[in-house]
This record gives structure tokens, sequence and C-alpha cells, in this order.
């Protein structure tokens, strides 16, 4: 029985790949907007343009996040984002307390940061996708090379 259902939602996986980066990137890309616009919704804390980190975390997101989106340079694009999430939380989120499944005080609020690093993490060896412009690139560029 396992067999059959493996068989059946394997044919889909390429799509269910290409989806989940799709999007990851763009709510990636909706946490950087926040941030540096206030879209699509207000950010509970202002960022100064040029600030450190705050700035620079928000302009990686929107780039990162639409490029992996799309499904462009997915696998370099996804390594930065993942370590720009891994820094976030031993920056921010664990020095609060232990525990990521809470805000703070009882936890950290860190659980998004872990999600969002360890689905770019498994994007850096996955790579795009067949519905990605990577697989476009790929596809186009002779065999030879």
């Amino acid at each position: 029985m396992t067999r059959d259902l493996d068989r059946r939602l394997g044919r889909y996986a390429p799509v269910a790949l290409s989806v989940f980066r799709l999007i990851y990137g763009l709510l990636f890309a909706a946490y950087g907007s926040r941030s540096l616009f206030d879209w699509p919704v207000r950010s509970p804390v202002r960022v100064e343009f040029g600030s450190w980190p705050g700035w620079y975390a928000g302009l990686i997101e929107i780039v990162a996040g639409l490029l992996i989106a799309s499904g462009l340079f997915t696998r370099a694009v996804a390594f930065v984002a993942s370590g720009q999430m891994a820094v976030a939380y031993f920056w921010i989120h664990q020095p609060q307390a232990l525990w990521p499944v809470a805000d703070p005080p009882a936890g950290n609020g860190g659980a998004l940061a872990i999600l969002f690093c360890f689905a770019f993490f498994l994007l850096v060896f996955t790579g795009g996708g067949n519905y990605s412009i990577d697989a476009l690139r790929r596809a186009a560029l002779p065999l030879d090379r």
C-alpha cells in the first residue's frame, strides 16, 4: 500500500517542490518588504535606511525572496538566506530565552527564523525544481559545456 502511495505521490514531487519554493520565497520577500517599506502590513519596528543589521536584513529578504520565488540562482541564494536566518536566530532570538516555541518572556519567538533557515537549507540541496528559471537556464545550455 505505501509503495503505491509513494509511486502516486512521487510524480507530483517536482510540482510540490516548485510550489514550496515559490511560497517560501514570496513570504521571505514580504517580511523584507514589511521591514523596509511597511508593506504589505506595518512593521512593529522602525528600520532606518542603512541601519545595521535591520536594513540590510530587509534588503537580503526582499532580493533573496524574489530570486528564490522565481527559482533564479536558487541554491546560492538559499544558502545566503539560510545563513541570514541562522544569524538572526542566534543574535536576536536565542539570547532572549531557550525555547523558540513561544514569544518572550516564556520563549524567544524564533520559530519563524528556524523554519525559514531550514526551508532554505533544504533548497540548497534540492535546487529550484523543474519549474524554475534555473531549470530553463539548464535546458538552454548545451550539454557539452
